[in-house]
């Protein structure tokens, strides 16, 4: 199976966020790699640009690049699943990236394969890797039948 990598702006540190995305990423295989990048500093347009430039200096040679952004559409979980499922038939290391507070550089935007929603709702950034790290462990529970997902339960 291929490398995920998670890439991501900011620091996680210690504590309860940092305890939650451990216990879903240990779930995980493969494990999710995180890279955490520094905040950039200056106006929101240079941040963006120099988050943009480490973002992408970050990414696998090849990668399959998922950035999070909250626009684009939010599929369900069976549907994730199935999109994790076909990402992963590539063969291609998968890149999940999470900006930074001003958001995503057009050049991220541009080298995206898929952009995903987790939702139309605005989370701070150590919960989205949270959320993110259970939704794949989500998705691959359903796809191989583990009775993690119950679907048809509200």
């Amino acid at each position: 199976m291929s490398e995920w990598r998670l890439v991501a702006v900011g620091r996680i540190g210690r504590g309860p966020e940092a305890e939650l995305f451990t216990r879903y990423n240990d779930r995980l295989r493969p494990k999710l790699t995180v890279v955490e990048l520094p905040e950039g500093r200056g106006s929101a347009a240079e941040i963006k640009r120099r988050e943009g430039e480490a973002i992408l200096a970050a990414l696998p040679a090849n990668s399959f690049v998922v950035p999070l952004d909250l626009g684009a559409a939010a599929p369900d979980s069976e549907k994730f699943s199935a999109q994790l499922t076909s990402w992963i038939e590539l063969a291609r290391p998968i890149a999940f990236v999470i900006g930074g507070a001003e958001g995503l550089d057009k050049a991220v935007m541009a080298r995206a394969d898929h952009v995903l929603s987790l939702g139309a709702l605005t989370w701070p950034h150590i919960l989205v890797r949270v959320m993110l790290a259970e939704q794949l462990f989500r998705a691959r529970a359903i796809a191989t039948g583990h009775p993690y997902h119950r679907a048809g339960r509200p």
